[in-house]
Order: structure tokens, then sequence, then C-alpha cells
């Protein structure tokens, strides 16, 4: 049979890179297959067909639907007419890619939904660590931060256990739960973990690394090790991993945390949330993920959002509450075509999306630092309005997107917490160092989760969230769980400088805070009543 069009397999160049040199045909590379639901035999049909083409098959998974499949560069672009080269970009250096639609052969049409692994570049982006700028040329050496913080800003840092009583958590220390963390970069940093439980007075919970498409699992020794570009990268990288470690070890120290460390491009993304569902090593109550990418940025293919999605899907049939940063960029997340845009795959409606606040005179308002965004030095919450997946059925609320012509989509965030001033209290390399934006509010919310199911009072049962919120509440059914759970948020907007509009807070659910900031106890009440 004559090959076929893969749909949502298109991918136009990437803006800024350029075509360096042809790919060595005898290349090995491993790949990605995700093929349809609804037919039994379409895992191994797929696995056959394939096999008798010359790939060698190295995992098949009827659970998540995928095959893990290996083959040279020179197999591949045959089968799947990829148009494979060697790409150089400013920010990413030297990568695999290809351009255009993948054909796949015409006995697998319909099977096939998504071959990743062909391309690899960048889909998972995080930000600059808040108040501080890389130190690239100081005595302390690479890797060291300069903090823009002043001494008192740094004093005023929030602790766990402020926290925790801000938010009024439920009682409990996550024993007996697992916390799963995703990244993307950079390294774990168990001597900064330990030196942090011991300033906040809890135990050091146990904390397992996994590595997923080979990536590598760095220690602070073996960053330091690295030539000094690629060090600074690292360790740019690693002040993400360890502030979520690090929230999560403060709030809910007893469960434990397992950090699944991919690659950055979409088969990374894949296989990550595979090895979640699959509970590999462990089954977990929820997954942070607080790194994302613009939703319509070009640079995602449509097959590499639809299989995210349905592994989101599955995540939450099987109880794991996948909660996922909404941005730190305001209402254009770093996008420049004057349209708002909201962050992937927090605006997946499989996910609980987290935006962030900032406390001001002590009462939470919406987090926005001048001139919203980050690449001016300030930062402002993710939020507003899907251009991609409509507005699933328990999402009822009525907000507006701001773009005209747009569609009644996604609303995201679900919820908020603390991501701007006054910080979180952290350790990075030994040193103090404060951070936040909704890449802190996300563990937060994730270590929430655990202690709720783990509640001396009456367990909640695992399940994902952020429908439930939507729903009627105890007593009168005419407040939501998320009215009863949460302390409404009512001021603050998320306006970014690049676009100049952006959507505003107000009395009950809104586009930049969600329900609002958790009250624990009040939102385990409304989920067991």
């Amino acid at each position: 049979m004559a090959d076929v069009p893969l749909p949502g397999s298109e991918r136009p160049a990437k803006t800024g890179a350029r075509r360096v040199r042809e790919l060595d045909p005898s290349t090995r590379i491993e790949i990605t297959v995700t093929v349809a639901r609804g037919r039994s035999d379409a895992v191994q049909r797929t696995a056959d067909t394939l096999e008798q083409l010359g790939l060698t098959l190295i995992r098949a998974s009827p659970a998540t639907l995928s095959l893990r499949m290996a083959g040279t560069a020179a197999q591949l672009d045959a089968i799947f007419d990829a148009g494979l080269a060697i790409y150089s970009h400013p920010d990413q250096g030297e990568f695999r890619g290809r351009t255009g639609r993948l054909q796949v052969p015409g006995e697998l049409e319909g099977l096939i939904t998504g071959v990743f692994g062909l391309d690899q570049r960048r889909v998972a982006r995080r930000r600059r660590a808040i108040g501080s700028e890389p130190d690239r040329g100081s005595v302390s050496g690479p890797g060291r931060r300069k903090p823009f913080l002043d001494d008192a800003s740094a004093a005023t840092a929030l602790t766990p256990a402020q926290l925790a009583s801000r938010y009024s958590f439920p009682p409990g220390d996550g024993s007996g739960q697992t916390i799963a963390i995703a990244e993307f970069g950079g390294g774990y940093f168990a001597g900064d973990l330990a030196a942090f439980c011991a300033k906040q007075g809890t135990s050091t919970p146990k904390v397992t690394t996994v590595s997923v498409n080979g990536a590598p699992l760095y220690t602070l020794a073996e960053i330091q090790r690295l030539p000094q570009q690629q060090q600074q990268e690292q360790m740019d990288d690693s002040v993400e991993v360890n502030m979520d470690v690090q929230i999560v070890a403060g709030l809910a120290p007893a469960a434990e945390q397992i950090v699944y460390f991919s690659t950055f491009d979409e088969q990374g993304w894949v296989d990550l949330l595979n090895e979640v569902i699959e509970h590999s090593p462990a089954s977990a109550v929820a997954l942070s993920v607080s790194w994302g990418l613009a939703e319509d940025d070009p640079d995602w293919s449509a097959a590499a959002r639809q299989a995210i999605d349905e592994r989101l899907q599955a995540a939450g049939a099987a109880g794991i509450t996948v909660c996922v940063a909404a941005g730190d960029d305001g209402s254009a997340d770093q996008e420049s075509d004057g349209r708002a845009h909201v962050d992937f795959p927090a605006s997946s409606p499989h996910a609980l999306a987290v935006g962030g606040t900032m406390l001001a005179a002590q009462s939470d308002v919406v987090w926005w630092q001048s001139p919203g965004e980050r690449s001016g030095g300030g930062g402002a919450t993710g939020g507003g309005v899907s251009t991609v997946f409509p507005r699933p059925s328990w999402q009822d609320v009525q907000i507006a997107s701001i773009n005209a012509g747009a569609i009644d989509g996604r609303v995201i965030p679900d919820i908020a917490a603390l991501a701007g001033p006054p910080f979180y209290d952290l350790i990075f390399n030994g040193q103090d160092q404060p951070n936040g934006g909704t890449s802190a509010a996300t563990p937060l919310w994730a270590a929430l989760i655990a202690l709720l199911a783990g509640a001396a009072d009456g367990p909640w049962k695992p399940q994902f969230l952020a429908p439930l919120l939507y729903a009627a509440g105890p007593g009168t059914g005419v407040a939501t769980v998320g009215a009863s759970g949460c302390t409404d948020v009512t001021s603050g907007n998320n306006t970014s400088s690049t676009l100049g509009k952006g959507y505003d807070a107000g009395p009950g659910f809104d586009a930049v805070s969600g329900w609002g900031v958790p009250n624990g106890t009040a939102l385990l009440r409304a989920l067991t009543q």
C-alpha cells in the first residue's frame, strides 16, 4: 500500500534555526510511536509492521498505547519520509530536526497517531530564577548567582511552616504518599535538600531520581565538571529542580519523591508521562510540572499536544492529579504576535493549572511585577482562555477571551498560590536563595494533594482534582468545591508589556487566580462531605 500523510505531524522550520549539514544515515535513533485508542490489536499490529520494515522493537506498552522502536536515520527517513538533518539555533545549539509532514505506511493508516524522537527541538521551557541573574564571571565561579533581592527581602521569604499556616493545610506529613516531579534539565543536589530540611527542622524525605529517554542524572559535582557554557545552563535549570524538591519536602516531609528527568523535546514529554502512568517506579498521587510552552507555539506539533493530552487524561483516570504551572510571563506567555496566549500543558483539560499570587499588605493579590514578564526582570502569572482546547463540560464558568474571534476555550488557571513577593525560603548551591513563580506554586499544590489523600480525619480517595473544584460544594450546593475550599483573590491582573492587556481578578472564579489560594482544611471538608 502507498504511504499516507500522518495527521498532526506538520512541523515548520524552527524560528532562528539554520540547517547546517546532513545527518549521517547510519546514526541510530530511538523513537516513540503512539497508536490510536479503541483497537485491541493496534500496538501489536504496528510493532509487527515496523519490524518487518527493519526497525527494532525495544518495548511495547499496551497500557500507554505506545512503542519504543529503534533504527538508523536512513531506515527512518525511508519509512516516515522525515528528511532529517542537523540544525543550529542560538539558544539550543545543534540538534537533529526536520520540517514538513511525516508519512506512514498505508497499512498503518489510522493506527499510528504520532512519531516522536525524530526532531529534538526544545519544547520545555523554564524561567530565570526570580530576583537573580547568572553571574558568569565572578570569582565564586560559574553556576553561582548574584542576588537582586536585598537582605530585608530575603529575610521575609516564607518558610514551609508559614505557608502551611497561611493556607490552613490539613494535619499530616504526607506519610504513605508518593509525589512525582517532572524535570527537563538540571540536577538534584542532595546536599542542598539536607541543608534545607535542617534549616526548617523537618526530616529529609526519600528522593529517587529516574532517567527517562536517556536524560542524565546530574549531581552538583558532575555539573561542575562540564564545559563552562553547558555548566551554566545546567545550573540554571537546577534552580528549578531543587526548588520543586524543597517545596514538596518542606510541606509534605514524609512523602516519597520521584524526580523524573527527561529530554526537553516532544519525545521527552511523552516518555515521561508514560513512565508516570505505568507507575515506574511507584504510583504517585500527584505529578508536579513546572515547565511548558505557549500552547500554540509553532514548535509544538498537533500530534504531540494530542499525545500529551491523552496521557494526562490517563494519569487522571489512574487517580494522579497532574499539577502544571500556568506560566510566569503574563497574558502574552512570551509570544509577540499581539494576541494573548496560555501555556501548555497547563491548558489541557486534564491538568490542574496553577496560577500565582503575591502578598500586598498581607493580602493575596494576583502576582504581577513590572513589566509583567520575565524578560524585563519582573514576572506575572499566566492565565487566560485556550485557543486550542474547548472548554470542558465540567468547567461551567463565564470567561471570555480577550482575543477577537476566539473560541470558548479551556480557562486557566484553576487555582493559585504564592508565586511572587515575599517568595519562598529556599537553598541553592549551599546558599540561601529565595525564589518563586508559578513553578513554586505548583509543587505546593502537589504537596497539598498528598496531605488531602492521607488526611487522618477522613481520607480523600485520590482522583483528578480539577473537575471536582467546579462541582457543587457541601451543604446547599450553591457554592462550588473550589469556592468552598479556596480563599478568593479579587485584586490584580496579568497584563504583560508585550501585549498591553490581560485578564483581571474579581469576585469568584477568574482567569488569573482561578478559585483562589488554598484553604486546605476547608478543601478537605468540601471534598469529603
